[in-house]
């Protein structure tokens, strides 16, 4: 048997490679002949970076950042000098995964230590940026980003405002001269969510970052200022674009600071790692993510995945931390594994992802040679 590999990320314990290699390991240990291809999948979030760079034949490079809340960090990017790509996640240097619980500040959290990756990157000689947009602690529509390039945001007296939600509300005037001149960059995102209103960025995502309803209040109202401002100043006006609100907001910003185009984050990598050809030669195909559920289907890569598998006649299988009871899921898959095989909480659950994942396979390997030889 042939199998192809394209899981995505347990979020917050396991990788896409680290999945496939458990569930490998498993199944090898009743199958020890399959034959597997792999391909660890991404959307826009954390494992965008991963997903590429083997794919892309790109390096690691590590340079000097800021966290969130403006702290000195190291913050790598991947880097394909065969292109002059840079390969980009927002993330890494403006994640919620830097910042403990009690340092979430939604009224200080940033995105300009991006801008200072995008804009390593630029001095490097990139011609094209990909940036994959999630797991953000910022809610700032992208404004640290964009005076990392260049961009200030000045008050009513023309004095120079730091590029923070604390500061968005008192911002009159936008200057874009000093902007560094920039390549073609392309923001990866699978979130549909606009800038602004019920659906915005700081009514659905912000609260996940430690906003309280009085911060909701206030980060909206800053974002409302800065839109007004980009359309009457900058003469564009992307409130209302899909994926708009991605990561606090910072599709906004790259599509109005940096004229960036908007593709789906899975779309992008599916192509990078030729995943459809990869699908034609193969038997089953594997997919999975920590949790199956109605966000699946928003553009998470299991979904994807999935598509591509059933529209070449594939089977197709799910492994996953904990799956929701909702048939337009279960439906896109020919089968769904639960990687849980005992009760446990999910503190234990997340501790142990790859000793479960083995497991899982190993059963369901189990499973179908003992089908398929009756």
């Amino acid at each position: 048997m042939k199998i192809l590999l394209a899981p995505d990320k347990f979020k917050g314990s396991l990788s896409a490679a680290g999945v496939s290699a458990a569930i490998e390991r498993g199944w090898r240990t009743v199958q020890p002949e399959a034959v597997f291809l792999k391909a660890p999948m991404a959307d826009g979030g954390e494992g965008f970076c991963e997903a590429l760079l083997c794919a892309l034949a790109g390096e690691w490079i590590t340079v000097a950042s800021a966290d969130a809340l403006g702290r000195a960090i190291e913050a790598r990017y991947v880097w394909v000098a065969a292109t002059q790509t840079a390969v980009i996640e927002m993330s890494e240097a403006s994640g919620l995964w830097r910042l403990s619980a009690r340092e979430l500040d939604p009224k200080r959290a940033n995105t300009f230590g991006t801008g200072l990756l995008m804009r390593d990157a630029i001095e490097r000689g990139a011609v094209r940026i990909l940036v994959g947009l999630g797991g953000s602690a910022t809610t700032d529509g992208g404004i640290g980003m964009a005076a990392a390039l260049g961009a200030d945001f000045l008050g009513a007296d023309g004095t120079l405002l730091e590029p923070v939600p604390a500061q968005m509300s008192q911002i009159r005037r936008i200057d874009v001269s000093r902007v560094l001149p920039l390549p073609e960059i392309v923001a990866a995102c699978d979130v549909q969510n606009p800038l602004l209103g019920a659906r915005g960025t700081a009514a659905i995502f912000s609260p996940q970052k430690g906003a309280q309803p009085e911060d909701v209040a206030f980060l909206e109202a800053g974002l409302t200022n800065l839109a007004t401002l980009v359309a009457t100043q900058l003469g564009c006006d992307f409130q209302e674009t899909p994926g708009a609100g991605a990561a606090g907001g910072i599709g906004y910003g790259l599509l109005s600071f940096c004229r960036a185009k908007m593709e789906p984050g899975f779309d992008l990598v599916a192509a990078a790692v030729d995943l459809e050809a990869r699908i034609s030669e193969v038997d089953l195909v594997i997919t999975g993510e920590g949790r199956l559920d109605g966000q699946t289907l928003e553009g998470k890569g299991p979904a994807g995945v999935a598509a591509l598998a059933r529209a070449r006649g594939k089977r197709v299988m799910a492994f996953a931390g904990s799956i929701a009871d909702d048939p337009a899921v279960l439906e896109r898959f020919d089968a769904v594994v639960p990687i849980v095989d005992r009760p446990m909480s999910l503190p234990e659950a997340m501790a142990q992802p790859d000793i479960l994942l083995e497991r899982a396979a190993a059963r369901t390997a189990s499973l179908l040679k003992l089908t398929f030889s009756l």
